[in-house]
């Protein structure tokens, strides 16, 4: 496999993001490792609209990655089909007001902002009746895939790409053929061109770099991270961002299953120092030491069976009452 294409994501609001391209050499140094931006559009001011236009003189290809304000969510997901509807009729204008140019449009696939602060806070007993509520009316996920699929439908005839950016977990809800696990977090399964898993082992240490290879097979496109920054959410302070060996080594290991790599996140290459190091990575040196995934894979494998039972409730039940027969008639004997 040859050079891989990076993107890299930046969550920056219009000052932050006008400091760092015009930090030197930024720009020239992701133009030179021929890498895009996927760039989170947290408004739609004229101020970023500039911001936008001084990244696409520089020749680099941007996709405008969605987020609602924070109070709706941020993050795309079944609570809030119909703001990210009128989120994207307001961005549409917006570009066409500005003249902006944008390759493809991202959409983040994740639990409500709030509930994410809720876990980690531990808080999660506060969640149990939303949660509750999500189980028992599952129709309202449908409808919100529906909506969303749509959304992207439009992407389409609007002349941009789609690329969507999902949490791992989602792969065993498939493989199960379940529903579960999006109706606990009210996230959807929703297909665009590119399907960008998320595997930021910075959040899974120590066991971080087994997940990625243990989902590797799976993925269209790998996002890697996180290097620092993005949106706050309490209780992750403390999680340190990927040194450079940690950050190579899953470049490395995610190279080998996929050629769409994706940096979570740009500020946070440049903060570390990393994004003149990238350009020197050799992407045919031999992998790095391949993790051990035998305990990723039991526990995938026990996610998944719990995952088939809840979607198959009544089979168990029968499975385990023959079972108890079965061993009852054998006492007998």
């Amino acid at each position: 496999m040859g050079t891989p294409s990076l993107t890299f994501f930046c969550e920056l609001d219009p000052p932050q993001l006008g400091q760092l391209i015009d930090t030197p050499q930024v720009l020239a140094a992701v133009k030179k490792l021929d890498a895009g931006i996927s760039l989170a559009i947290r408004d739609l001011s004229a101020e970023r609209a500039a911001l936008v236009k001084r990244i696409e003189r520089a020749g680099i290809p941007l996709t405008a990655w969605l987020v609602l304000p924070q109070e709706q969510g941020y993050w795309f997901n079944a609570g809030n089909s119909a703001e990210a509807v009128q989120l994207y009729d307001e961005f549409r204008r917006w570009t066409q007001e500005h003249s902006l140019h944008w390759q493809r449009v991202g959409l983040d696939i994740e639990p409500h902002i709030a509930e994410m602060q809720g876990l980690y806070a531990g808080r999660w007993l506060a969640l149990l009746p939303t949660i509750w509520d999500r189980l028992f009316n599952p129709e309202r996920i449908w409808h919100a895939e529906a909506v969303y699929q749509g959304l992207i439908e439009r992407i389409h005839a609007d002349g941009w790409g789609a690329e969507v950016y999902h949490m791992p977990l989602i792969v065993d809800e498939r493989m199960a053929g379940s529903r579960l696990i999006r109706a606990l977090g009210g996230l959807m399964d929703v297909k665009g061109d590119t399907e960008v898993l998320m595997l930021y082992s910075s959040f899974l240490r120590p066991h971080g770099a087994a997940f990625l290879w243990s989902y590797g097979p799976h993925a269209q496109a790998i996002g890697v991270g996180s290097t620092g920054g993005g949106v706050e959410i309490t209780g992750t302070a403390s999680q340190a961002p990927l040194s450079w060996e940690e950050l190579e080594r899953d470049l490395l290991l995610a190279h080998r299953w996929s050629h769409q790599l994706y940096i979570f996140s740009l500020e946070g290459c440049v903060q570390q120092g990393y994004l003149s190091r990238l350009a020197d990575i050799d992407w045919h040196a031999q992998l790095p030491a391949v993790p051990d995934i035998s305990g990723v894979e039991r526990f995938r494998k026990g996610l998944r069976a719990a995952l088939w039972v809840s979607n198959h409730p009544w089979l168990t039940l029968a499975g385990f009452a023959a079972l108890l027969w079965l061993l009852t008639r054998r006492r007998r004997r």
